[in-house]
C-alpha cells in the first residue's frame, strides 16, 4: 500500500522495523582531507530519545542532515522504518542549529510554526482551522502562545529554540531529528525541551538529538552515540550513560 503526501507517494513502515538504521555510512565532502563520517552503522529503536555527543567538527550535524535527506552518503545505506530516506519522509521532522536560520526574516512565530503543517497540507492547499488550532496546542505547550504575533527577530536565544521546535512538532512526525536544541538556552527553556523529548517518549515517538552537552546524559537520554572523527566510538569511563 503506498500514501499519498503532498503531491507524492510513501510506503507505510515495515513492521518491527528500528526507526532509524545506518549500515557502513560514509560522507566525504569535496575537497576535505578526510570523510565526515566513516563506515557509520547504528540503531535507534521506536520509541527511544537518542543523543549523538561528540565535539564541534564530530559527525553530528552531517548525520542528521542524511537521515533528513539533505545529504547523501558515498557509501552505506540509511533506513528509516525500515524503508529507504526519502519514502517514509512525512515521518521525520528536521530542526536544524538555530545559527543555520536567518532570524531577520520578516515572519511572526505563529507563521513560522505554521509553516511545519505544509508537510501535510502541500504547498497549494490553505491550513485550515484544524491546522491553526495544532499550532496553538503547541505555542502553548512551549510557552510561546503570548509571542504569537512577535516577530522571530524579536526572539531570544531560548525563544528561537523553542520556536523551531515548535514548526518540528506540528509535523506530528514519528521520527525528530534536533541538531543542537540544547545550545546556548536558559534554564526554563531546557526544562520545557527535557519535558517535551519526555512525552514524545510516552507517545512512542522517537528523538535523535545531537548535542554537546553531556551533563543529564542518564536522566534525558535512553541511548547516547559518541562520535569522534566522524566514528561511532566507545564512550569514555567518564561519562555517565544508561547502558
Amino acid at each position: 500500500m503506498h500514501l499519498s503526501y503532498s503531491g507524492r507517494h510513501h510506503t507505510p513502515a515495515q513492521p518491527g522495523a528500528p526507526a532509524l538504521s545506518l549500515d557502513g555510512v560514509t560522507v566525504v565532502y569535496p575537497g576535505t582531507a578526510g570523510p565526515a563520517l566513516r563506515a557509520v552503522s547504528l540503531a535507534v529503536p521506536t520509541g527511544v530519545r537518542a543523543a549523538l555527543v561528540g565535539a564541534n567538527g564530530a559527525g553530528k550535524s552531517t548525520l542528521l542532515k542524511l537521515v533528513a535527506g539533505l545529504l547523501r552518503p558515498q557509501a552505506g545505506v540509511i533506513s528509516i522504518y525500515g524503508r529507504p530516506v526519502g519514502a517514509c519522509h512525512h515521518r521525520v521532522a528536521y530542526l536544524p542549529q538555530r545559527g543555520d536560520v536567518d532570524w531577520r526574516f520578516p515572519v511572526t512565530v505563529e507563521r513560522l510554526v505554521l509553516a511545519g503543517r505544509y508537510v501535510h497540507l502541500g504547498w497549494l492547499r490553505r491550513p485550515a482551522r484544524a491546522d491553526h488550532a495544532r499550532v496553538a496546542a503547541v505555542l502553548d505547550q512551549l510557552g510561546l502562545a503570548e509571542l504569537a504575533e512577535r516577530q522571530i527577530s524579536q526572539l531570544s536565544g531560548g525563544q528561537q529554540q523553542r520556536a523551531l521546535l515548535a514548526r518540528a512538532l506540528v509535523q506530528e512526525a514519528d521520527l525528530l531529528l534536533l541538531d543542537e536544541p540544547l545550545s546556548a538556552v536558559d534554564a526554563a527553556s531546557r526544562r520545557i525541551i527535557a519535558d517535551v523529548l519526555d512525552a514524545l517518549g510516552r507517545q512512542g515517538k522517537t528523538a535523535i538529538v545531537a548535542t554537546h552537552h553531556l551533563d543529564r546524559l542518564e536522566e534525558e537520554f535512553d541511548q547516547v552515540f559518541y562520535l569522534d572523527g566522524g566514528v561511532i566510538q566507545r564512550l569514555p569511563d567518564m561519562m555517565l550513560v544508561t547502558p
